[in-house]
């Protein structure tokens, strides 16, 4: 194994945005086609308890390997998307209305994350 840490990846205060980055540096001994991993390490945060961690954290992928350097790590909303017209999306001729107690609006943006979410990174 090469290295492992934790870092912190910022949202920003509610109502947060949908893709935030963080640079893991220092990794003099990472190359190019160096496998890294990084994933939602379920501990509280000021902003999110250890739960919402497991439950409810956005998409974690790392990328961008420098070698010498390091890597960045993304995370994205796994919900911070408009809410499509479900009419739209089912087969052809089959129509459901978007009326059920509690749907979203069609258009409406989901949550998405804020604040900070603590983060686990391994590479090899």
């Amino acid at each position: 194994m090469g290295a492992q840490g934790t870092a912190d990846l910022d949202f920003g205060a509610f109502p947060g945005k949908s893709h935030a980055t963080v640079a893991v540096t220092g990794q003099a001994g990472i190359v190019a086609g160096s496998l890294v991993e990084a994933w939602a390490r379920p501990v509280a945060t000021a902003d999110h308890t250890a739960d919402e961690h497991i439950v409810d954290a956005p998409t974690i992928f790392a990328a961008d390997i420098v070698a010498a350097t390091g890597f960045t790590i993304h995370g994205v909303a796994r919900d911070g998307i408009p809410v499509p017209d479900r009419a739209k999306v089912l087969l052809p001729g089959v129509t459901v209305p978007n009326t059920a107690v509690g749907s979203p609006k069609v258009g409406a943006a989901a949550p998405m994350p804020y604040g900070v979410w603590k983060i686990s990174w391994v590479w090899n």
